[in-house]
């Protein structure tokens, strides 16, 4: 019987595989989002869910534990100043998994982020037009007889 042994290896030694999950938790706080496979997203689930509870605990022993799992001050920082405190009114459930495919190996992929993140459209990028219509050919017109003279001056100083 497995009772118990809720532990998932990923084929790794115990120091490997605890870097790895650190280091995707640490992605996790500072994205709010990542990708990885299925079944690291189960693993870095059960230890982000610890991690946000220290966070809602905010005592220093648990920012020290914290600390001493994530080996990375700025995710510590911002777990305990910004994630934390947004799930104070939630028991438990902080993260979502969202299973996807990956096309060239078929291997079981997921998206990994916190209950609450609400993903930002991307900025559309806007092209600045100039105010004054006739500036904008002075400049140029301004730059081409420097380019001309720069040209001279290196030829006269062959």
């Amino acid at each position: 019987m497995r009772h118990r042994k809720k532990t998932i290896k990923l084929g790794r030694p115990t120091a490997q595989r605890e870097a790895l999950l650190s280091g995707l938790v640490c992605s996790l706080i500072a994205s709010k989002r990542i990708v990885t496979t299925l079944q690291k997203a189960k693993a870095v689930r059960t230890m982000a869910e610890k991690m946000v509870t220290l966070g809602k605990a905010g005592t220093p022993s648990s920012r020290s534990l914290a600390l001493s799992r994530l080996r990375n001050k700025d995710s510590v920082a911002e777990l305990f100043a910004s994630i934390a405190p947004a799930f104070k009114d939630r028991a438990g459930g902080y993260t979502r998994i969202m299973r996807m495919s990956r096309r060239s190996d078929s291997a079981e992929m997921a998206v990994l982020e916190w209950v609450n993140y609400i993903p930002k459209p991307p900025k559309k990028k806007v092209e600045k037009k100039p105010t004054d219509a006739k500036a904008a050919p002075e400049a140029s017109a301004s730059e081409a007889p420097e380019k001309g003279k720069a040209k001279e001056a290196k030829a006269a100083k062959k």
